[in-house]
């Protein structure tokens, strides 16, 4: 069999499974911790499960295991799809996953370990950050290479999407990167003081930007249109969208250093572009939920179109909170506070995870060979649970952090602080409980997924399309 005049699906399955069992793993990590908040006790003293070593395992979890591989499953299926052509090299798509799952469990043994370099989400020690560049540039090579050979003229804006994300990581993990190893387990930052942290936030909000919005809104230009049968809202508006989001982005992260040593007009241009990225984001939203004009009838039956249009909701939520949180004033009320909390998890949770479990739900019966899923009632059980696991965890910490904020800038007459700060601890009780509830919900319906997950791709060889003979209208 001539495997060029087929897609490459093996890559794609393999990054579609990670994507499941990461998931899993990853919200299992985060509902311990939000356990351990609640009743501290959970550690058992044991200095690898404290919530200090197992939070950046969480983030680095959900965002670099459940959701990276995402991206690679649904990059890799878009690109092949909309080019025609199979990927550039099967065995630097092959190295491109086996690398991965290297570095996650790389990671997976050293943050328990206490081995960090101590910033957000680039928490990895240098030699595994040196094989994330490896494996990245083999990525970069297998996605543009893919892009160069492709049979139709047209580059799908889905891809530019992806295309953006690749080069933006790969610029913004070389220069946050950029370290002094010491010994084989530790190493320093390469830069000093309030210069780092503008480096490492101009980094931390781009990873936002970048992985967590860019690559996803690959994801929805292409499958939301196919789930829905029905054409891009706006195909001008979506190239509009791509370059006001990809320009306006790479200004906002020095709203999370609000009243710090960063220079006041510094942190002022992050909120005016933070400000600014609502139009672009809002744009995004609009076309893709305006996509299903005509197709409305379908969300009563359809639960993949569920996910793929509440994400859209969830989405146009975090990029309104997001900005409104960047303006200095409701700053100084938000910042440090479990807002911030409710703000991160609503895009992660609702935006994030509902479209890449509606790509992926997409995906597994194709490449499987199969017209549905298993259990088209487990994908609806799914979702609603997971959507009330959101909205139990996004409530409480808004209620919590807006309740902190108060607490703490509250004054006596005489000046004096009205409440200690284990006075706001204690009010904040009953809302983790409360979080914990909601983050269960929805490990709960990761758990569901996994085993649909597993009954659709049981016994079943991967799934052979033959890539379309070249026609006259793509020469």
């Amino acid at each position: 069999m001539d495997l060029a005049q087929n897609y490459n699906y093996k890559i794609v399955k393999q990054f579609a499974i990670a994507t499941v069992v990461w998931g899993i793993i990853g919200m299992l990590v985060g509902v311990i911790i939000a356990a351990q908040l609640a009743w501290p006790a959970l550690n058992l003293d044991i200095p690898w499960l404290t919530y200090g070593r197992l939070r950046p395992l969480h983030t680095n979890a959900v965002i670099f295991a459940f959701g990276i591989c995402g991206l690679f499953a649904t990059s890799y299926y878009v690109v092949q799809r909309t080019c025609q052509v199979r990927l550039f090299s099967d065995k630097l798509a092959a190295f491109t996953f086996w690398g991965w799952q290297a570095v996650i469990v790389s990671a997976v043994v050293t943050l328990p370990m206490g081995l960090t370099r101590g910033k957000e989400y680039a928490e990895l020690e240098w030699p595994i950050t040196l094989l994330i560049a490896v494996v990245w540039i083999a990525y970069a090579v297998v996605f543009f290479g893919t892009l160069l050979t492709r049979k139709v003229k047209h580059v799908y804006v889905a891809n530019w999407f992806f295309a953006g994300y690749i080069i933006a990581v790969t610029i913004l993990h070389v220069v946050n990167g950029a370290s002094m190893p010491a010994t084989l387990f530790k190493s320093y930052s390469a830069y000093s003081g309030v210069q780092d942290a503008m480096i490492q936030w101009w980094y931390g909000h781009n990873a936002v930007g970048f992985i967590l919005t860019a690559g996803y809104l690959g994801m929805v230009y292409y499958f939301i249109p196919k789930q829905a049968e029905r054409p891009v809202y706006s195909y001008r508006l979506s190239i509009v969208h791509f370059w006001a989001l990809i320009f306006t982005y790479m200004w906002a992260g020095p709203h999370h250093l609000h009243y710090t040593a960063l220079p006041d007009w510094t942190q002022s241009i992050g909120m005016v572009f933070s400000l600014i990225l609502l139009a672009p984001s809002w744009g995004g939203m609009i076309n893709g939920i305006m996509t299903l004009s005509g197709a409305w009838h379908k969300l009563r039956t359809d639960p993949i179109l569920k996910f793929m249009i509440v994400s859209l909701s969830f989405y146009g939520m975090a990029t309104f909170e997001g900005p409104m949180m960047s303006i200095k004033t409701v700053n100084a009320l938000s910042h440090y506070t479990d807002w911030g909390i409710a703000h991160v998890h609503g895009g992660a949770l609702g935006w994030v995870g509902f479209i890449t479990m509606g790509s992926i739900y997409y995906l597994l019966p194709r490449l499987a060979g199969q017209q549905k899923m298993y259990s088209t009632k487990l994908i609806d059980l799914h979702f609603w649970v997971a959507t009330i696991g959101i909205v139990l965890y996004i409530a409480a910490m808004w209620i919590a952090g807006v309740m902190q904020g108060l607490m703490w800038r509250a004054v006596n007459p005489d000046g004096t602080l009205t409440y200690t700060f284990v006075e706001g601890v204690k009010a904040t009780y009953p809302y983790y409980v409360v979080r914990f509830a909601g983050g269960l919900l929805y490990l709960s319906g990761m758990c569901v997924m996994g085993y649909n997950t597993w009954m659709t791709l049981r016994n079943r060889e991967t799934a052979v399309a033959r890539i379309p003979a070249l026609t006259a209208g793509h020469a």
